[in-house]
């Protein structure tokens, strides 16, 4: 019963920071990367769709990203919706291919996405610990109905905390490798 709530945790908190990671990609630190577009959605025929479903983005070049639409009716609504994204891109079409140049980050807009970036990862810390504090109300739970003792409850609960330190740790890592990757000029 107790290594079902300690795997239960872990793999919570393996998608808490595989969560974090797929945020972290989405923020653009100079260097052209499909990735950044993975958020953005496309109206077409009356269904909403990430661009990845509607055509094939890759980046030939460091600061460009080139879009190959599989129809090429759909050009104009792809355009449409990197523009209505706020991802301060501005897209050029040329009936084929749409094509993103990426700017250099000036400092200002660097700090910017460092605070975006301290503040995906202040969230996947919140929600360690709030599977933190599932779990050990879970084997407060346990103990209180006579299924564990108090020693092992206690045990537990280090155990839980350790757990949680580790993962809070390892965020902090990513936000570590993310900001500096964000102010490399």
């Amino acid at each position: 019963m107790m290594q079902d709530l300690m795997k239960n945790m872990e793999e919570r908190m393996d998608k808490a920071l595989a969560n974090l990671k797929k945020e972290f990609v989405t923020i653009r630190a100079g260097r052209a990367n499909p990735a950044i577009l993975d958020k953005v959605q496309v109206e077409y025929y009356g269904s909403t769709m990430p661009i990845n479903q509607l055509a094939s983005v890759h980046a030939p070049e460091p600061r460009l990203l080139v879009i190959t639409p599989w129809d090429k009716g759909a050009l104009g609504e792809i355009e449409r919706a990197i523009l209505k994204s706020e991802l301060g891109l501005t897209p050029s079409n040329d009936g084929s291919v749409i094509r993103i140049a990426i700017p250099p980050l000036t400092e200002q807009r660097r700090q910017e996405l460092a605070k975006v970036a301290r503040k995906m990862a202040e969230e996947a810390r919140v929600a360690v610990r709030n599977i933190r504090r599932d779990i050990n109300e879970d084997i407060k739970k346990l103990e209180k109905s006579g299924d564990i003792s108090e020693d092992e409850s206690r045990r537990a609960q280090e155990k839980v905390q350790a757990t949680t330190d580790r993962y809070i740790g390892e965020i902090d890592k990513l936000l570590a490798a993310k900001e500096e990757e964000i102010m490399e000029v």
